[in-house]
């Protein structure tokens, strides 16, 4: 797909999701990340949805509901980055955001930094690791924002994420259709960690063939620093869920 096309794809895209639409240079640093993210997935499984279409409507608009949630100069933590989805969109979108992204496989990460390099996104760090890790701890308490798509159910998400933030930061999770399902059933992990659902949103994503396709944005403030002891090893957020 050549850029005019590609452009005119993402602007009516992004018109119809009321999302704003990426001036020129964001715009050529998309095209060049979609082209460098199909190259490297043809031998490395990093996505399912091979097409910049789908790319465009299920990886970068999907990724950019949430935009107007973070607040100017940020300090953001995209737990379970994957291939940098929300990391890169909101990156290449919000220059202001200082964005660290996580995950435990480490070619993704090693895509994502790869990635960074090429769009010359000084704005985005990416680390290996799980959010439980020894390691990781010392940043702890430490972002303004954790945000995470797809990634598990909130009642776990919450565990993994709240912990990262500093007292009233939020993490803002970006999930599907269900989502209410999931708030009720992470009620009293909220409440453990020491937060407060502050917002709720459903979204319809609308693709190029008019469909709709319900999203929701969870808002948590964390309210007072949570227990010592979270998070857990992920096998005991597994085995026993807050």
């Amino acid at each position: 797909m050549d850029f005019t096309t590609f452009s005119q794809i993402f602007a009516s895209a992004a018109a119809k999701n009321g999302i704003l639409s990426p001036n020129e240079v964001q715009m050529q640093q998309f095209y060049r990340f979609t082209e460098h993210l199909l190259e490297v997935n043809a031998h490395t499984n990093l996505t399912a949805i091979r097409e910049p279409v789908g790319i465009i409507e299920k990886h970068y608009i999907d990724s950019l509901l949430a935009m107007d949630y973070f607040p100017e100069g940020a300090r953001v933590l995209d737990l379970g980055c994957g291939p940098g989805f929300p990391s890169i969109p909101l990156a290449i979108m919000r220059p202001d955001l200082k964005i660290t992204a996580l995950d435990s496989t480490a070619k993704k990460i090693d895509f994502v930094q790869k990635s960074a390099e090429i769009l010359q996104l000084s704005n985005l760090n990416a680390i290996s690791g799980r959010a439980e890790d020894l390691k990781l701890r010392k940043t702890l308490g430490k972002f303004d924002i954790v945000t995470s798509r797809a990634v598990a159910r909130l009642n776990v998400l919450c565990e993994l994420c709240l912990p990262y933030l500093k007292t009233g930061g939020s993490l803002i999770a970006l999930k599907g259709a269900k989502f209410e399902e999931e708030l009720t059933d992470a009620t009293n992990a909220i409440k453990i960690l020491g937060g407060e659902t502050t917002k709720t949103e459903q979204k319809e994503l609308i693709t190029a063939k008019n469909q709709a396709e319900t999203r929701g944005i969870i808002e948590i403030q964390l309210k007072k620093e949570p227990p010592a002891q979270y998070p857990r090893a992920y096998a005991a957020i597994l085995k026993k869920p807050l």
